[in-house]
C-alpha cells in the first residue's frame, strides 16, 4: 500500500514539502527580508520532526519494497542530524545577517540537505542511497560557495563539487559492480549473495563503495577537500559541515556495511581499519602546523572520523553503539567550538587566526574556561565526556580483536592533544596582543557554555545516550 509507505517516510516528506513551499513563498514576498524568519522556522521544523521521530513507533518498518528502512538505528541518526542542523541554523542567523550573507535560499538548502541525510541513514537500496547522497551533496555544494564575493568561498564550492563528482563516480562504479555480481540493488539481496562464497567482483564493489563513503566522511586518504572547504566556506556553513553531514555519512557507512555486507565482516573490517588508522594519524600530525582555527578544526574532524571508524571496524553491535555515542559527543563538542569561532571578532570583522587568542582569558574568563573544557574534551582528557567517547571506541576495537588499532588510537590521541593544548596555552599564558572584541551574541554564548557544561556534567550517565545507542545498534546488527 502506497499510503503505508508514505506513512513510514512522512518526516522526510514533511521537511521536503516545507523546503519547496519556503522557496516558492520567499519568491512572492520580500525574498531576503524573510530569510531571518525562515532560519528560525526551519530550526523549529527540524526540532519538531526530531521529537516526532524520537517518540514515534519503536518497531522496524520497511517501505517501498524494502528500499527504505525505518528502524531504531535510522531514528537515532535522524534525531542527531535534525537537532545538530537546528542548532547550527540558530547560531548562524546573526553572523550571516551582519555580513549580508543571509539569503532566503540558505535555510531551504540546509533543509533539503537534511532530507538527503535522513534518506541516507534509512536507505535499504543502492539507488535510494545514491539519491539521498546526491540530494545532500548538491545542496552543500551551493552553501559552501554562498559568499560569492570571496575567492576562497568560490574555490571551496568548486573544489568540493569537483572532488564530490569524483567520489560519486567511484561510488556508482562500486554500486554497478555490486549489482552485477549480486543481481540486485536491495541490501537484503546483496547480503544473501555475499553470505556464501563472495565473488571477487563483489569485493571490488565493496572497495569502491567504501572509497565513496570515505570521501563523504572526510576520512584519509580521501580527505583532500576538507581543509580548503572548511577554511573557504562561511563559518556557519563550516559548522554545519562539521556536524550533521558527518553523522549522516557515518550512519550510511554503518548501514551499508552491516545491512548489505554483514556476512563478510572480515573483508570490510580490514578496509575500515585502514581508513581509521590513516585518518587518525594524518589529522593528528597535519593539524600541528595550522594557524587558522578553521583549518585546524578540519584536520581535527579527520582525526575524529578515524576514531568513529574504529568503532565501526570492530564489526560488532557494541562497536556500532560506540560509534553512535562517539558521534553524539563529537557533534556537541563541535557545536560549542564553532559557537566560539563565530564569536571571534576584531572591530566587527571575523578573525580565524589562533594568534588572536593570546591572553584571551584575562579579558573573557568564562568564555576562555568554556573553550578550555571543549579543547580538553576534544583531546580526550579525563574525566570529561570526550574521554569516554574515545574509551568506548578503543574498547570496542580491543573487544573486536583489533588491539593494534586501539594502541594506534591511543598514540594518535596523544599526538593530537598538542594542538588542542596549544590553544589553551595561548589563552592562558600567551603574550599580550591586540584584543578581540568583548561580549557577543547571546545565542553563541549559550551554546558555548552549554556545550562545555555537557562535557562536564555528562560524565554522570552521558544524559542517557548509552542505552539509546545500544538499542539503535541492536536493530542494525542482527
Amino acid at each position: 500500500m502506497i499510503s503505508a509507505d508514505i506513512q513510514v517516510a512522512l518526516p522526510e516528506l514533511v521537511i521536503a514539502v516545507y523546503a519547496m513551499l519556503g522557496l516558492i513563498g520567499a519568491v512572492y514576498t520580500g525574498k531576503d527580508k524573510v530569510a531571518g524568519a525562515l532560519v528560525w522556522a526551519t530550526a523549529a521544523v527540524f526540532l519538531a520532526c526530531a521529537v516526532w521521530i524520537g517518540y514515534g513507533p519503536d518497531e522496524t518498518r520497511v517501505a517501498f519494497g524494502g528500499s527504505f528502512i525505518d528502524d531504531g538505528f535510522a531514528r537515532f541518526s535522524k534525531v542527531v542530524i535534525l537537532v545538530s542542523a537546528a542548532l547550527v541554523l540558530v547560531m548562524s542567523q546573526e553572523y550571516m545577517a551582519r555580513r549580508d550573507l543571509l539569503r532566503f535560499e540558505y535555510p531551504m538548502l540546509v533543509a533539503l540537505a537534511s532530507v538527503g541525510m535522513m534518506v541516507m541513514v534509512s536507505a535499504g537500496d543502492l539507488i535510494v542511497l545514491y539519491m539521498g547522497l546526491e540530494l545532500q551533496s548538491l545542496a552543500l555544494y551551493v552553501v559552501a560557495s554562498l559568499r560569492r564575493d570571496s575567492v576562497k568561498s568560490t574555490e571551496a564550492g568548486l573544489k568540493y563539487f569537483v572532488l564530490g563528482a569524483l567520489s560519486s563516480g567511484l561510488l556508482l562504479y562500486g554500486a554497478s559492480l555490486t549489482y552485477g555480481f549480486a543481481g540486485t540493488t536491495l541490501f537484503s539481496g546483496i547480503i544473501e549473495a555475499a553470505s556464501t562464497e563472495v565473488p571477487l567482483g563483489l569485493l571490488f564493489g565493496l572497495v569502491f563503495l567504501s572509497a565513496g563513503f570515505a570521501f563523504k566522511v572526510s576520512a584519509a586518504p580521501f580527505h583532500m577537500w576538507t581543509p580548503d572547504v572548511y577554511e573557504g566556506a562561511p563559518t556557519p556553513v563550516t559548522a554545519f559541515f562539521a556536524t550533521a553531514p558527518k553523522m549522516a555519512a557515518m550512519g550510511l557507512f554503518a548501514r551499508v556495511m552491516f545491512d548489505a555486507f554483514g556476512g563478510v565482516t572480515g573483508d570490510w573490517q580490514q578496509i575500515v581499519a585502514f581508513l581509521s588508522v590513516v585518518s587518525m594519524f594524518l589529522g593528528a600530525i597535519a593539524a600541528i602546523g595550522q594557524t587558522n582555527i578553521k583549518r585546524l578544526m578540519a584536520y581535527s574532524s579527520i582525526t575524529h572520523m578515524g576514531f568513529a571508524l574504529m568503532g565501526l571496524a570492530a564489526g560488532t553491535a557494541f562497536g556500532v553503539q560506540a560509534m553512535l555515542v562517539y558521534m553524539v559527543i563529537y557533534i556537541v563538542m563541535n557545536v560549542g567550538t564553532f559557537a566560539f569561532i563565530l564569536s571571534m571578532e576584531k572591530d566587527g570583522r571575523p578573525v580565524t587566526d589562533i594568534d588572536a587568542l593570546h591572553n584571551y582569558s584575562a579579558r573573557e574568563p568564562l568564555k576562555a574556561l568554556a573553550l578550555l573544557v571543549l579543547m580538553f574534551a576534544l583531546a580526550g582528557v579525563p574525566p570529561l565526556v570526550g574521554f569516554f567517547g574515545k574509551f568506548y571506541v578503543l574498547r570496542a576495537a580491543y573487544d573486536g580483536g583489533l588491539a593494534w588499532l586501539a594502541v594506534a588510537g591511543v598514540i594518535a590521541s596523544v599526538i593530537a592533544a598538542f594542538y588542542y593544548l596549544r590553544i589553551v596555552y595561548y589563552m592562558y599564558f600567551g603574550e599580550e596582543r591586540e584584543a578581540l572584541d568583548k561580549g557577543g551574541n547571546a545565542v553563541l554564548w549559550t551554546l558555548l557554555v552549554g556545550s562545555a557544561a555537557v562535557m562536564v556534567l555528562g560524565v554522570v550517565n552521558l544524559f542517557g545516550i548509552e542505552p539509546l545507542a545500544a538499542a539503535a545498534a541492536e536493530t542494525l546488527v542482527n
